[in-house]
């Protein structure tokens, strides 16, 4: 990644205070041709962001030459006036009085958040949210103290040329630590056209993807002109200032995963997993409803709307069957009755939180097939095998650890053809996203058990099959969209 750092005067920051490129704003306006080809970060250092200003033009003209730049214009705007940005003040408020809890004693009346870091440790929670609302590199904030709340008075720009030389040293160690990216390699790097955001939880248990593997993934995409950035649910603020979004965290509708899916979408960048995808696959009565319509083979299905609905269930389906929550995850909400009594009791338990149940004819298989497509075409097949001494691949144990199953690997073309035709025909209903299609391989056919909009995807496990070209076509995908023509 080409950093670029614009400051008001030549002699504004020293050229060996930081290893990035530093040239005045009025060079980058007169020079459009600069940097031509590559997809620099611009850290716009001007000491006036005032409305038509060499700094405000600055960053507008950025914009254009597809250089991403902090602040933006609209942020510049934001902060002009006290009324454009008072809508964020009862949130920064909240935030800035647990940190005058934390600090105890006197509070200062000004503070100097530098990229979203605060003078302190105490000051982290403020200063993130701070930066979320207004990405800018310098902000000050006046304070207003009294015996039981502290007040934001105002908000604004903290320029180069107002710093104190102890400021001006912590804004250094600030601007290093925000331009140190965690993935980051510096040898041999082919200049970013993209950069793409990839959603993750470092304290997730069962994560779509471990940290290692998209790693793994940022050297392949590093080759193809692309960088990955890891963010987490802190960051939705942040997003648009980037080209791309991957999730890679348990996608639900009702957390933040699928906010950012959704402002991914209006920002109108490439998104896995879209909100439309998540809609559909989170819902296991609507997968039902789809693959039937679409004459893709699922097992013998009954709905439960009530009470009432269990004898028909179990004169249709037999004993054992299972029995699903809507929404349901990595086996999760899942069971398996025995018998009409055991259904019976889950079904009243669950029914308190679900107005539908799914029951479905039990299946046993040593594994399943998992198939992953991508974009309408099929990216990965592997076997998931069941967890020991268990009908199902992850057992949810009562100690809360979970145990899972093993996996067994092939390539695309050693997959039975009709496990991967049913595979790409259920994952078309969905879309055209990224896709796990779940099947059961059976003297009776193949069926199809359910579509997962955040499939699991790592290094050394399903991408075994067919090596590095699963991450080349992950980025192709990703590519495509962002070079169409007219976008």
């Amino acid at each position: 990644m080409t950093w670029v750092i614009l400051t008001g005067r030549q002699n504004d920051l020293d050229q060996v205070a930081t290893p990035h490129k530093i040239i005045t704003n009025r060079d980058y306006l007169a020079h459009p041709a600069l940097f031509r080809g590559q997809r620099p970060k611009v850290i716009n250092l001007s000491n006036n962001y005032g409305y038509q200003s060499r700094g405000y033009y600055a960053s507008l003209l950025a914009g254009s030459r597809g250089h991403k730049v902090i602040p933006t214009v609209e942020t510049m705007i934001d902060l002009s006036e006290r009324k454009l940005y008072e809508h964020a003040l009862p949130e920064l408020e909240l935030a800035l009085n647990k940190c005058r809890k934390d600090l105890g004693g006197a509070f200062p009346q000004k503070v100097c958040i530098f990229f979203g870091i605060g003078p302190s440790k105490i000051w982290d929670r403020f200063a993130k949210l701070l930066f979320d609302w207004f990405r800018a590199p310098a902000l000050e904030v006046h304070i207003r103290d009294s015996a039981e709340w502290a007040a934001i008075r105002k908000i604004g720009f903290h320029p180069l040329i107002r710093m104190t030389d102890e400021e001006k040293n912590r804004f250094l160690q600030c601007l290093e630590t925000y331009t140190n990216r965690e993935w980051r390699d510096t040898k041999g790097r082919t200049p970013a056209r993209y950069t793409f955001a990839t959603l993750v939880d470092p304290h997730e248990e069962l994560p779509p993807s471990e940290i290692s593997s998209l790693r793994y993934w940022a050297k392949i995409a590093e080759k193809m002109g692309v960088e990955i950035e890891p963010i987490t649910k802190k960051d939705l603020a942040k997003l648009a200032n980037y080209d791309a979004l991957f999730i890679r965290e348990t996608t639900s509708i009702s957390n933040h995963t699928y906010r950012f899916a959704r402002r991914a979408q209006q920002e109108g960048m490439p998104v896995i997993d879209d909100p439309l995808s998540m809609i559909r696959c989170t819902n296991k009565v609507y997968l039902n409803e789809l693959m039937t319509y679409n004459k893709v083979p699922v097992p013998p299905t009954v709905m439960i709307a009530g009470i009432s609905d269990l004898e028909l269930a179990a004169q249709t389906l037999g004993f054992p069957l299972v029995l699903k929550i809507p929404d349901s995850s990595f086996s999760r909400g899942v069971k398996k009755c025995e018998t009409f009594e055991e259904l019976k009791t889950l079904a009243t338990e669950w029914l308190e939180d679900s107005d539908l149940l799914i029951a479905q004819k039990f299946i046993p298989t040593e594994y399943d097939w998992r198939v992953g497509v991508l974009g309408g075409q099929p990216l990965f097949a592997v076997h998931y095998l069941m967890a020991k001494k268990h009908w199902q691949i992850v057992n949810h144990k009562a100690n809360g650890k979970p145990d899972q199953g093993g996996i067994k690997t092939f390539t695309l073309k050693e997959a039975p053809a009709h496990v991967v035709e049913t595979a790409v025909r259920a994952a078309r209903c969905i879309g055209d996203g990224l896709y796990g299609v779940d099947l059961k391989e059976t003297r009776d056919g193949v069926f199809v058990i359910e579509v997962n909009d955040n499939p699991n995807l790592d290094h050394g496990w399903e991408d075994s099959g067919e090596k590095d070209e699963v991450w080349v076509r992950l980025t192709q995908w990703f590519l495509e969209r962002l070079d169409r023509p007219g976008r």
